[in-house]
């Protein structure tokens, strides 16, 4: 597929390699907007990943039939008086045109169109309950599928896992836009005095190019709270802000990157100790990116490294792989080395680990490994973060049960004087190719020089 391919033709190669895959019809809903408190103020639309994937536009309660290459599109005209609220909309025969469809057909056909038919679960409920009624089966977002439902799954991931060059070229926009806003953030950072500043800051950038955020911004001092979602703390000169923000293209398309940089311009010699050992993790990981590399050992490798760099520190007291087997290192770095990345940040999990786990591997129980979001031989084509971080955790670190089985592993005093680091994430987004890897958010600098220079 070349690049300067149109989209009807994008989407017409992802939808005959779909059907040499099944032989059977798939019915893919878009879902419908959701009400913030009154039903005409709604939350903004983003269409389900699936839907995307084969209609190439975000499409309001419409649905698309697939069967042996054919699209048949299911959406209703726009009612004249929408014109009045939302201007000139395109009629369903323009949008089919601009997709590449067979045909069009009013959503109140679907259910002509439905005999034998498989689908996925879309994540709104009213859309749900309809794909339920509709297919007289339960097609639920908490279920798993089943039969040719699991079948049309199954085969979704294994064309969605490996990017076609069509998405790379969004997932590379995605990527830059991302670097812009990080290094906006990090010159704001001098002048604000609240975090939201520095998230207001990044989040201009995305915006001012007709993105959005791939997902809610986490811009925090307080980088031990993994999903931080506040903005209202005060940044004080002896700070560590973590900033975990991706954009989203046009086209739903993400970015998710991770830094983490001095309030002040200048780490503490304590936070450049802690500072390097994950960048140490982080280059060895994406170092290690390559076909046929199981991406499991990747993350152990972080653990390795990231217990090992603790040893040296006086933090961890005795032989890193040792430690690594009793999960030590998951008293700091408790969360995987990282997922897949494609339409959805964390691509392909409301499949649940169907995607992120290879045909007969399920999760292990292992709080060092419980956490681990992909476990599968890496591919070319396939884009993956690698996020190793530092945390400290009071909910972890304060439990009296760890405090006293781990009493004389962990050198709780030493600990102590490292209390300015709450918490470090350094994460890129890496494509795996043919030879190796290539990093695309490789525009943005992660040494702790390049950083302080940043936010200096």
């Amino acid at each position: 597929m070349n690049i300067s391919t149109s989209l009807p033709e994008i989407l017409r190669h992802r939808r005959q390699k779909l059907g040499e895959l099944i032989d059977f019809p798939a019915v893919l809903w878009s879902g419908g907007s959701s009400s913030r408190n009154f039903p005409a103020n709604t939350f903004p639309f983003r269409a389900n990943s699936h839907f995307l994937y084969f209609a190439g536009i975000s499409l309001q309660n419409a649905a698309i039939r697939l069967e042996r290459g054919n699209l048949q599109l299911f959406i209703d005209d726009p009612h004249p008086s929408s014109a009045l609220w939302h201007g000139e909309t395109p009629t369903r025969e323009e949008i089919a045109a601009k997709i590449g469809a067979d045909n069009a057909r009013p959503m109140a056909e679907l259910a002509d169109y439905l005999e034998n038919a498989a689908s996925v679960s879309v994540q709104d409920a009213p859309t749900w309950t309809q794909q339920s009624q509709l297919l007289d089966r339960w097609v639920l977002p908490q279920q798993p599928p089943q039969g040719i439902d699991l079948e049309l799954a199954k085969a979704i991931i294994s064309l969605r896992i490996i990017h076609d060059e069509a998405a790379l070229v969004e997932l590379r926009k995605a990527a830059a836009v991302s670097v812009e806003a990080h290094k906006a953030g990090m010159a704001r950072t001098g002048k604000a005095k609240l975090e939201a500043e520095v998230r207001a800051a990044m989040e201009a950038v995305i915006m001012g190019h007709n993105m959005t955020t791939a997902y809610t911004s986490i811009v925090t001092v307080h980088g031990e709270v993994l999903h931080n979602g506040h903005y209202y703390h005060s940044l004080q000169p002896g700070d560590l802000l973590l900033a975990d923000v991706g954009a989203e293209t046009e086209t739903g398309w993400a970015a998710d990157i991770t830094r983490t940089w001095p309030v002040s311009g200048k780490f503490s010699p304590t936070q450049r100790d802690i500072y390097d050992i994950v960048l140490a993790a982080h280059d060895a990981c994406i170092e290690r990116i390559a076909p046929g590399v199981e991406y499991g050992e990747i993350h152990l490798l972080a653990a390795m490294i990231i217990a090992e760099g603790l040893v040296d520190l006086g933090i961890l007291q005795g032989k890193p792989e040792d430690l690594v087997k009793m999960d030590l290192h998951a008293l700091f770095f408790p969360h995987g080395i990282g997922h897949l990345l494609g339409l959805d940040v964390h691509d392909m999990e409301d499949l649940g680990d169907l995607a992120g786990y290879d045909e007969g591997r399920k999760r292990s129980s292992r709080f060092g490994l419980s956490y681990l979001r992909l476990n599968r031989p890496l591919r070319p084509g396939m884009l993956v973060t690698i996020e190793p971080g530092f945390y400290q955790v009071p909910g972890i670190l304060n439990d009296p049960k760890i405090r006293d089985q781990y009493q004389y592993l962990v050198n709780w005093e030493r600990l102590e004087k490292f209390a300015d680091v709450r918490g470090i994430r350094i994460e890129d987004d890496v494509l795996v190719t043919e030879s190796g890897r290539e990093v695309l958010t490789a525009a943005l600098p992660n040494q702790a020089e390049a950083i302080e220079n940043l936010v200096s």
